[in-house]
């Protein structure tokens, strides 16, 4: 079969939203593995789909000595704006397109960025869950970069419940503010983990939370469980919604790739199956 016939045309909703997180936790994925598994996503059918592959602070060295520059790379900063300038220094074969920086300050963080980061290459500051969400949000309104938000983890306590994270995206839609969300995302809709207990939130629940604008109703989108009544919804979003979807939820990490696709594939809102034929 043609190689471009077999491409999967990926929606536009959809498109560089999975930005592959398959080095963190819970997947945990040896580098040596991910590397390839990596670059055999960015030449398969659903490659319009994946973002870069994220890289911690404490791996870059170690993923330099194994990458070429067809991998573009996120840089994720645990350490926040004290790491950059050895990330970026360690990074330099690297073909970096996106850091992500942890901010306890978020001022800090935008100043570190704004004086460090090299042209072309995008930043998110990831917004504290402690503290006052508006003035976490208001420093980064001047400046080019995203916000971040955790949305789960290894405990319960790393998930935000729905209201707390409608206040982000609310927040956020407010203020013109583009934003990536980390962990827990790795399915389409809002469940139950059966393993854990953990309450995870679901990606499409997140994108139309983000059409809204307003607190009450993405919180309420967020807690919706019926898989058909987002999918419903996605279909019936218009360009113009989609493009305004994306404008404010840019991405988010997950640490399986075929994971959200294939949900998406069983609520028919991707046309081709995975599956090579």
């Amino acid at each position: 079969m043609d190689v471009v016939a077999a491409m999967t045309t990926v929606p536009a909703l959809f498109t560089g939203l999975f930005d592959d997180a398959a080095l963190f936790p819970p997947g945990d994925a040896p580098l040596a593995e991910a590397v390839p598994a990596h670059l055999a996503h960015r030449s398969s059918r659903y490659a319009d789909a994946v973002g870069p592959f994220l890289c911690g602070a404490a791996r870059i060295g170690e993923l330099a000595a194994l990458a070429g520059p067809d991998l573009p790379v996120g840089l994720v900063l645990p350490g926040g704006s004290a790491q950059l300038r050895a990330a970026l220094a360690d990074a330099a074969g690297l073909t970096v397109v996106t850091v992500e920086l942890a901010a306890p300050d978020v001022p800090a963080a935008v100043a570190a960025l704004d004086g460090l980061l090299p042209i072309g290459v995008t930043a998110a500051v990831e917004i504290p869950r402690t503290g006052r969400l508006e003035d976490h949000l208001d420093a980064l309104v001047a400046s080019p970069h995203r916000a971040k938000y955790r949305t789960g983890g290894l405990s319960a306590d790393a998930f935000p419940d729905e209201d707390e994270l409608a206040a982000f995206l609310a927040g956020c839609a407010e203020r013109g503010l583009p934003y990536k969300c980390t962990a827990g995302l790795h399915h389409a809709v809002r469940h139950t983990d059966p393993a854990t207990g953990f309450e995870h939130h679901g990606f499409l629940n997140v994108a139309l939370a983000a059409l809204t604008g307003e607190r009450k109703a993405a919180a309420e989108l967020l807690a919706e469980r019926d898989g058909t009544v987002l999918a419903d919804a996605v279909r019936g979003l218009s360009d113009h919604q989609v493009d305004y979807v994306r404008r404010f939820f840019t991405s988010f990490g997950t640490c399986s790739i075929t994971e959200p696709l294939e949900d998406l594939h069983t609520l028919g809102l991707l046309a081709h199956p995975l599956e090579d034929r």
